[in-house]
């Protein structure tokens, strides 16, 4: 998508359809600025495990069909009102197929809700998602411009810091209303019974691996199953010990204790998901030995190779930790179960380890000859659970900023963003990272884009088709036209895209009628959030689409109804909330 909008956007250039200074406008936008800063943001609430904490706490433990829907909907819909939606989604995600299993329903009645509430949610702040800013950035900007002059006579003015941020919700909150009552209505009767699915390759390598519950873990006491140490998908529990004594018939309301030791054999995911929660350490404390920075840390696997030294020699005597600075925190031996402790291991060619060591360990090692394979694992950053506090209270100050200081929304967003990294939330290289120039870059390409619609013609001419339908139903039909336009555009190519794009003609829509842009332009924001009609349309769909075993028409089945009554939603209670 990036390189179709920006090579569009050169075209435009060579052919002489829009100038330099407006095509590229939108690389010094205030929204890819201030988009840039909340991927920071969000960079040090994940690595920070804030996320998981409050995600447990909210979803609690449903008994019931409607009750697993209602949990898991409304709790979803408010955390992306103020956080990225994409790790939401992902941490709810091995919750939900548990809640599936332990309730006896299709994982596809629980799935697409979680993606559709993540949506909806989306639409309560202006941090919600990229459109809303987009638009929102853009409107500040028009209003202040000549050619708004026609709409500052009709009353329409800059919003102002609170309804700036909070101003979509007098659409959003009733169109989540709406949202979450017609899933849990329609689901069981729209979507099919596609049974279980595994995610989870049948050749996947399963790691054995041992922790121990350190004091103070927020886990003691809770039982295995509340703990969430069940609802991880290709991993079990394989033994508990207590004082050094094995624990037999160990069921899900076991109760847990500190210094309890808990083994498990599951996939790569699964053990990173492990490592993740708080207050479960690693078996031995070799780890706490590296020489190595906490941030520093990352996971690596290797393959032992015929000719490496280390094979014949326990973990111990080959002294590991010492020659390699890594420490084993997992072992694969082709299936083979492995009673021993890791350090007492002996080592086979084949055998594949799960290491944590430094960021460095892949360049140094991987023409050694010890190894035949050596590869980083994405993803394996350390959870630094005793900042989730600073991370969840920078957040408020961020959104206390957003909606009441009189400072520049660009500089409270980046402020945040320099004080996650400066607090250790998120590293340097973590922040640098999480930016998505990916997205950046089509915002920016689209906004210049939209700026030859504008020049053009273009925008006015679908303005004034679009607006010449008042004369049929009114602006209400305008407004429903518009959505379902801003809703099936979004589909192809993105939100984001579909919302720069769609701006010019939002605004000459309003200008074609004579009518205040305010509604126009809040039902434009929506209409391009929802992305309910096809897997492909958002992220959170293609992420529920496999765990589902969802095809690809079954988006239609739930989306469609819930797309028309949206539009139809916002249509009459639009300009009843922001005027005319």
């Amino acid at each position: 998508m990036d390189v179709a909008v920006l090579g569009g956007l050169v075209l435009l250039m060579l052919g002489g359809v829009v100038d330099l200074a407006s095509a590229t406008a939108g690389f010094s936008s205030p929204a890819v600025l201030m988009l840039a800063g909340l991927f920071v943001v969000a960079a040090g609430i994940e690595r920070t495990g804030a996320i998981n904490e409050v995600a447990r706490r909210l979803l609690g433990r449903p008994d019931s069909v409607r009750g697993a829907q209602l949990r898991l909907m409304v709790p979803v819909s408010f955390l992306s009102g103020f956080l990225n939606n994409t790790p939401i989604v992902a941490i709810c995600l091995p919750i939900v197929r548990e809640w599936s299993r332990r309730l006896g329903i299709s994982p596809s009645h629980l799935f697409m809700p979680l993606s559709f509430a993540a949506i909806l949610g989306g639409k309560l702040t202006l941090i919600g998602t990229a459109s809303t800013i987009i638009v929102m950035t853009a409107w500040s900007n028009w209003i202040l411009t000549p050619d708004a002059e026609w709409a500052r006579d009709l009353g329409s003015t800059s919003l102002g810091p609170f309804m700036e941020f909070l101003g979509i919700a007098g659409l959003g909150l009733p169109c989540l209303i709406l949202g979450v009552a017609m899933i849990a209505i329609l689901a069981p009767i729209l979507l099919p019974d596609r049974g279980e699915q595994s995610d989870t390759a049948l050749d996947a390598r399963d790691y054995q691996v041992e922790f121990v519950i350190a004091k103070g873990s927020p886990i003691i006491g809770q039982t295995i199953e509340g703990a969430g140490l069940r609802q991880l998908p290709g991993l079990f529990l394989s033994k508990l010990e207590r004082g050094g004594v094995p624990v037999p018939a160990v069921d899900p309301d076991f109760i847990l204790r500190e210094d309890d030791r808990l083994a498990f054999v599951g996939v790569l995911e699964s053990v990173l998901d492990l490592r993740r929660i708080k207050g479960l350490e690693p078996e031995d404390d070799q780890a706490k030995k590296l020489d190595v920075a906490s941030t520093g840390k990352t996971l690596v696997e290797v393959v032992v190779s015929a000719n490496s030294p280390l094979v014949g020699r326990s973990v111990r005597q080959a002294q590991f930790r010492t020659k390699y600075n890594a420490v084993i925190i997992a072992v694969h031996r082709q299936g083979q179960k492995i009673s021993r402790k890791i350090g007492d291991i002996v080592l086979r060619p084949g055998d594949t380890l799960l290491l944590e060591t430094h960021q460095n360990f892949r360049r140094m090692w991987q023409e050694s000859g010890e190894f035949f394979l050596v590869s980083d694992v994405p993803d394996a950053f350390p959870t630094r659970h005793e900042r989730a506090p600073i991370a969840l209270g920078i957040l408020a100050i961020m959104v206390a900023l957003l909606l009441f200081a009189p400072i520049d929304r660009v500089v409270a967003i980046w402020g945040c963003a320099l004080a996650m990294v400066l607090s250790r939330c998120a590293t340097g290289t973590e922040a640098r990272d999480s930016i998505q120039w990916k997205v950046l870059l089509v915002i920016a390409g689209a906004i210049g884009i939209g700026s030859a619609l504008k020049t053009t013609g273009l925008a006015d001419a679908a303005g004034h088709a679009i607006g010449s339908l008042s004369s049929i139903g009114g602006l209400p039909l305008v407004l429903f036209s518009l959505f379902l336009a801003a809703s099936v555009l979004s589909q192809f190519i993105t939100t984001y895209a579909a919302a720069a794009l769609l701006f010019p003609v939002a605004t000459d829509i309003a200008y074609v009628m004579t009518v205040d842009p305010t509604p126009v332009l809040f039902v434009l924001i929506i209409g391009v959030g929802c992305s309910f009609i096809s897997p492909i349309g958002y992220q959170t769909n293609l992420m529920v689409y496999g765990p589902g075993g969802y095809r690809f028409l079954d988006y239609a089945r739930l989306g469609t109804p819930l797309t028309l009554a949206l539009a139809i939603l916002c249509a009459f209670l639009s300009p009843l909330i922001y005027g005319t």
